[in-house]
């Protein structure tokens, strides 16, 4: 019996270790797994809420989002500010910086 996973998010069994953020970008195109510390939680007008890893997110080497239309499926996103993070999916390029759309609870965990 298979377990149901993320969408994006590799099977467990293959995961790959977890890079800081600063590595991301050669990872794009890629399944994988960035890790970072949340400095901020940031909902726009828009409804999509972005993690923030730098004090500029303008110049930060990663970012991630979660859409308005999957949000309900998350708790308290703001309860990850100041905690380090593993977001596990693919990861793309969006405005020049490595992302990973988050789609599913179970994309994102603590680290250790």
């Amino acid at each position: 019996m298979q377990t149901a996973r993320a969408p994006g998010a590799p099977p467990a069994s293959s995961a790959p270790p977890c890079v800081d953020i600063r590595n991301a970008a050669p990872l794009v195109g890629k399944s994988g797994c960035v890790a970072g510390l949340v400095l901020r939680v940031y909902s726009a007008r828009t409804g999509n809420t972005f993690l923030d890893f730098c004090q500029d997110f303008r110049a930060c080497p990663f970012t991630s989002v979660i859409f308005a239309s999957d949000k309900n499926q998350f708790g308290n996103l703001e309860s990850l500010q100041g905690k380090r993070v593993e977001i596990r999916g693919d990861i793309i390029t969006y405005n020049g910086h490595a992302e990973i759309i988050i789609k599913d609870p179970r994309q994102v965990r603590s680290a250790r």
